[in-house]
C-alpha cells in the first residue's frame, strides 16, 4: 500500500503531491507552500553521563526549534510516542512509529569524551553528540556509517544543536540549511529621535547576543563577509560617516578609505577581496570599488544622481543598486566590465535597499507605495515582482545562506516606536520576529559556518 501526503511547500509556480511508499525515501520538494508540515519525531536525546543531563534535553528541544520555524516540519510531542528510546544502539520499531504518521525519526545520544580532551579547551574534555536519522516508511537510515558524530565545547551545545538541524534539513529537503548562522544587526535603545546604536552579532535565531561597539558613535548597516570573519560597516567615529572593516577574532576595527570624503553602505564581493560602496564627492553620490588588499579604488558611476546600497551578484561579475536618476529611487543593474547602468524597477512606488538572492536568480529590495513598506522579490531584469510584507516601515532585507528565508526590520510608528528584526519565507509566509535584548535594524545574515 502506498501511503500519500500532499504537500504544497512556498515558492513559486507548481504544487506538487508527494507519495511515499515503504521503499521510496522520504523527501521534500520545497515548491509552492505548505498546507501540512511533516511530522517528525525527535525524542529527547539520551545523556550517557549525569554531567550532559541538561544539555542533552536542551540540544534535542532546540533542534525541534529549527526545524518547526522553517514551516516544514511538524514534531510529533513526546506523550504521543509509542516507543521510548532509551538504548542508542538498539533497533528502531518502525511499525510503533507509522502509527503516529511520524515519517522522520532523529535519535541522538550526548557524553564528554576525555579522548578528545586535547582537542577542547574545557579540562573535562569534548561535548561529543552523535545522531541518526530514519526514514519510517522506507525503514531506513539516511547515514551509510549509521550515524554522525559532532564534537565541540561543552558551553557551545546550541552549534552542535544547529549543525545536526541543518544536516536533516539537508537530507530531508536536498538544500542546504539556514541555522548554524550568524547575524549582525544594529541593537538600539532611546527614543526614535535620538536613538543609540551599537554593533552586535546573534545567532540567528536571537540567542548569543554579543556587543561589538559601544554607544558612543552612531553606526550603521553592517554587512558580513563571504567567510563569515570579518564585518564592515557605517560609522560616524571620525565625525562624517565612514566605512570601517572589524575583524571579529580580535574586534579591532580600522577606517577602509582615509581620503576625505563622507563614504557609506558597503558589501563585500562574494570573493571577499573587495568591497563596494558609496563615496560623495564633489556633493555627488557614487558608487566605488575598494580593493582591501591593495586600497585602490575604482569609480564605478557618475553624475548627478545619488547611487547607493549596491550589491553584487554570486559569480562578481554585477552589482544591483539604487539610484535617483529618473527622480525616484529605483533599482539597477550594472555589469562591471562596461556599460550603463540598466533599470529593473517598473512596479510604481520607489524602491531601495536591493540584495541579490545566493542563488543570483532573485533580487530582494524595500518597496515604498503609498503610506506603506514592504519587502519584495523579483527577477534580476525586473519581472516577477512580488511583494512579502507591508507595514509602517520595513528596510533592509538579508537572504539566508539557502535563499529561502529574508530578514528585515519593521520600525513602529510614532516618537517612541520601536524597531524589530523579522523574518519571512520568501512566499510572504511564516513572518517570525527575532527577539533582541533591545530594539534592532539593519540586519546581515552571515554564511554557514564551521
Amino acid at each position: 500500500m502506498i501511503k500519500c501526503f500532499t504537500f504544497i511547500f512556498l515558492i513559486i509556480f507548481i504544487t506538487p503531491i508527494a507519495c511515499f511508499s515503504q521503499t521510496e525515501p522520504l523527501r521534500i520538494k520545497i515548491t509552492d507552500g505548505v498546507i501540512e508540515p511533516v511530522p517528525l519525531a525527535i525524542p529527547k536525546f539520551l545523556s550517557e553521563i549525569i554531567a550532559v543531563k541538561e544539555i542533552s534535553r536542551n540540544i534535542s528541544s532546540l533542534i525541534a526549534q529549527d526545524l518547526t520555524k522553517t514551516g516544514l516540519f511538524r514534531i510529533i510531542p513526546d506523550e504521543a510516542h509509542i516507543s521510548r528510546v532509551t538504548n542508542f544502539k538498539a533497533s528502531v520499531s518502525y511499525s510503533d512509529w507509522k502509527a503516529i504518521n511520524a515519517q522522520g525519526l532523529i535519535s541522538g545520544a550526548v557524553t564528554i569524551s576525555k579522548l578528545k580532551k586535547q582537542l577542547c579547551l574545557d579540562p573535562r574534555g569534548c561535548l561529543v553528540v552523535k545522531f541518526k536519522l530514519f526514514d519510517i516508511y522506507a525503514e531506513s537510515n539516511f547515514f551509510e556509517n549509521g550515524q554522525k558524530i559532532y564534537a565541540a565545547e561543552p558551553s557551545d551545545w546550541r552549534r552542535l544543536a544547529h549543525k545536526i538541524a541543518d544536516d536533516v534539513y539537508f537530507y530531508l529537503t536536498g538544500e542546504l540549511g539556514y541555522f548554524n548562522t550568524k547575524v549582525a544587526f544594529i541593537s538600539e535603545s532611546g527614543l526614535k529621535n535620538n536613538r543609540l546604536k551599537r554593533l552586535a552579532i546573534m545567532d540567528y535565531d536571537g540567542a548569543n547576543v554579543e556587543f561589538l561597539t559601544d554607544h558612543s558613535d552612531i553606526v550603521l548597516t553592517p554587512r558580513f563577509s563571504p567567510d563569515g570573519t570579518q564585518i564592515v560597516y557605517t560609522s560616524f567615529k571620525l565625525g562624517e560617516p565612514h566605512v570601517f572593516l572589524m575583524d571579529l577574532k580580535t574586534r579591532r576595527s580600522l577606517v577602509l578609505d582615509e581620503r576625505n570624503q563622507m563614504s557609506f553602505s558597503p558589501q563585500f564581493s562574494p570573493d571577499g577581496e573587495s568591497i563596494v560602496m558609496s563615496v560623495v564627492s564633489d556633493a555627488n553620490t557614487d558608487l566605488y570599488t575598494l580593493n582591501l588588499n591593495s586600497g585602490i579604488r575604482r569609480r564605478l558611476t557618475s553624475g548627478p544622481a545619488i547611487e547607493t546600497s549596491a550589491s553584487f551578484s554570486p559569480d562578481g561579475s554585477k552589482i544591483v543598486y539604487e539610484s535617483d536618476r529618473s527622480g525616484t529611487q529605483q533599482l539597477y543593474i550594472l555589469p562591471l566590465g562596461a556599460g550603463e547602468g540598466r533599470r529593473i524597477s517598473f512596479g510604481g512606488g520607489s524602491y531601495g535597499t536591493p540584495v541579490w538572492s545566493p542563488g543570483g536568480d532573485l533580487i530582494a529590495f524595500t518597496k515604498k507605495s503609498g503610506r506603506r513598506f514592504h519587502i519584495g522579490v523579483m527577477r534580476t531584469d525586473g519581472s516577477e515582482e512580488r511583494l512579502l510584507t507591508s507595514s509602517f516601515l520595513d528596510e533592509a532585507p538579508t537572504w539566508s545562506p539557502n535563499g529561502r528565508v529574508i530578514m528585515f526590520f519593521r520600525d513602529k510608528s510614532g516618537s517612541r516606536g520601536t524597531s524589530s528584526i523579522f523574518s519571512i519565507d520568501i512566499s510572504g509566509r511564516n513572518l517570525r520576529k527575532i527577539v533582541t535584548p533591545n530594539s534592532g535594524s539593519d540586519p546581515s545574515w552571515s554564511s554557514l559556518l564551521n
